[in-house]
């Protein structure tokens, strides 16, 4: 090896040793002749000093060192001068005095300082591969690692194959948009790139496998935001001859591992479970944050009567009134009533109702509806106080739910940058179980899967497939942390008829066009299929979670940005015609 130790290694019990350290210029500091330099390699610091009365050759060399410089130094371990140690370092108490100094590469000024923070984001994915020298990246490629290691080791000790499948799989249009890959062997034929091993991983439990898992690569052609990206990592598992409590025992096993190998924090274990209607009814959406208060509260009661004829025909229809009181909110602009509204109405409302608190006076325009009893129920299931801002939806059960979750985050945004909420310092986990099995897309006119079509009902259900498809819960499961789905699945149906019968009957998927897509894992399953279920870890949002970081794109090595193009390599770009003319493909303009 070119070097004796890494830059976080050097300690007290060092002092007097010879010592040979590589690594990058990370700073410079000339004091009067006497030069300093921080050291750095992916461990950590050192600081290494070059005095010309001792090596007046070696410090007068070291004069042409700038940042990102790659060197070699050698010299002796020596303690720092009393009051110039860092705490801050591991190697803090030490210096290295260099006597010899090899230049092994120079480097141009780099296009932004390494320690500073603020850089835009874009020009850091254009220059990624200094963007990851800086140690918060290097950190967090290392959590990275870790995690995935303790999920290894963890999955090895519970007998599971790590089992790699395809990703060149064939196009199924019911789930999210996909890739498409021609194919030169098979004109006019395309592959998909595999959006998940889901159909792959049951075909492994018919195999016989058991117990299967990988760090799966996965791709979606979907709008980006700060927790997608068109290619992700999943922790992809699936297993045989197990029900809902195995993976929830073991899902749990496995989170308490990982979050005490990366941040040595324990998990509480069980995790809570709440159901999807709870989720829905309280919160307004199926991952809930439940690090701050500010619950949906259900006024259907109060407004039963209600001379307001917005609410009271909705609820003459079958539908709900439902609210949610912002407290501290009433401080909030025309303009920003503008903008929960507009959110509102991309949610499907046709507006939104609100009432502010202010100086004793309750301000909007539908109070004049409102009669003395209906304000007193307001104020007492409310809780309203000076200062509050009271929210209102109306509209069908899940649609008002929906439409008050949406408003209930960006309230709780809008009060945390007024310094008027704070959430919870914690890690809170917990299930959210009982989903309907099917949802009804008013475009297409037919029930659709609200997980996938291999999600098996609930066994007590059954018989309402055919009498009740809306009451039929299915077996699916999703884990939740501090309002972000780290991952969800299932167990499967494993019967060749039921999975046929979901298809064709509640799906309405054509049967010529049921064989084309699944036909292989109907035949499949008449060969002694064994029951079976697994999940899907979203493995690039967790590692964001346990590194704090606002996006995933700060825990993938070579991410694209929002526009699906990395900024580095300039992908996707053009390609030759040839390519085009062997693959069947004309560009139209």
């Amino acid at each position: 090896m070119q070097r004796t130790h890494h830059c976080n290694e050097l300690r007290k019990n060092d002092i007097g040793k010879q010592a040979t350290l590589t690594g990058w210029v990370h700073a410079r500091r000339d004091h009067g002749g006497v030069i300093f330099i921080d050291l750095r390699d992916r461990e950590g610091v050192t600081q290494i000093v070059f005095n010309p009365e001792k090596h007046a050759a070696v410090a007068e060399q070291a004069r042409a060192l700038r940042s990102e410089f790659v060197i070699s130094v050698t010299g002796e371990v020596v303690a720092r001068l009393a009051g110039t140690e860092n705490k801050n370092l591991g190697t803090g108490d030490v210096e290295l005095a260099v006597s010899a100094l090899t230049i092994l590469n120079a480097s141009e000024t780099p296009p932004f300082p390494l320690d500073d923070d603020a850089v835009n984001e874009d020009l850091r994915l254009e220059y990624r591969y200094l963007d990851l020298r800086r140690p918060k990246m290097a950190k967090n490629l290392r959590v990275r690692h870790d995690a995935a290691k303790a999920i290894r080791d963890y999955l090895d000790e519970h007998r599971f194959l790590e089992i790699e499948t395809p990703i060149l799989f064939k196009s199924t249009p019911e789930g999210a948009r996909e890739f498409l890959v021609p194919s030169r062997q098979n004109p006019r034929k395309f592959y998909a790139l595999s959006q998940s091993p889901q159909q792959y991983k049951q075909l492994l439990m018919v195999s016989g496998v058991e117990r299967y898992y990988q760090m799966a690569k996965c791709f979606r052609d979907e709008d980006l935001r700060a927790d997608r990206q068109p290619e992700f990592t999943q922790v992809d598992l699936e297993m045989s001859f197990i029900e809902r409590e195995d993976i929830y025992r073991l899902i749990e096993g496995l989170i308490a591992r990982v979050w005490k190998k990366v941040l040595n924090h324990d998990v509480q274990l069980p995790l809570p479970r709440i159901t999807f209607k709870e989720a829905l009814n309280d919160y307004g959406i199926d991952k809930p944050d439940r690090r701050f208060d500010m619950k949906l509260v259900d006024l259907s009661e109060t407004f039963k009567d209600s001379q307001f004829k917005v609410f009271r025909g909705v609820l003459d229809s079958g539908g709900v009134v439902k609210a949610i009181n912002a407290k501290g909110l009433a401080i909030i602009t025309t303009g920003q009533i503008e903008e929960l509204t507009e959110l509102a109405k991309a949610q499907g409302a046709k507006g939104l109702a609100w009432i502010k608190v202010e100086n004793g006076q309750w301000k909007s325009p539908i109070v004049k509806f409102f009669s003395d009893a209906e304000k007193a129920a307001l104020t007492t299931k409310l809780n309203i106080e000076e200062g509050d801002l009271i929210l209102f939806g109306a509209d069908a059960w899940l649609a008002a739910c929906e439409v008050l979750g949406q408003i209930r985050l960006k309230a709780a945004e809008m009060l945390e940058k007024a310094g008027k909420l704070k959430r919870k310092e914690i890690f809170d986990f917990h299930w959210v179980v009982d989903f309907p099995l099917l949802s009804y897309d008013k475009e297409s006119q037919r029930f659709v899967s609200t997980h996938h079509p291999f999600t098996s009902p609930v066994p007590e259900d059954i018989p309402k497939l055919d009498s009740d498809p809306h009451a039929v819960r299915g077996q699916h499961y999703d884990l939740v942390l501090n309002g972000t789905e780290l991952g969800g699945g299932s167990i499967r149906i494993h019967q060749a008829e039921v999975q046929q019968k979901l298809f064709t009957e509640l799906l309405k998927i054509p049967a010529d066009i049921a064989e084309s897509r699944f036909g292989y894992m109907i035949k499949a399953f008449k060969y002694g299929a064994p029951p079976h279920g697994g999940i899907a870890l979203g493995f690039d949002r967790l590692v964001a979670i346990l590194t704090n970081s606002p996006s995933i794109r700060d825990v993938v090595a070579f991410p694209k940005n929002n526009k699906g193009i990395d900024l580095m390599s300039q992908a996707p770009g053009d390609v030759e015609p040839k390519q085009l003319r062997d693959l069947y493909i004309q560009i139209r303009e």
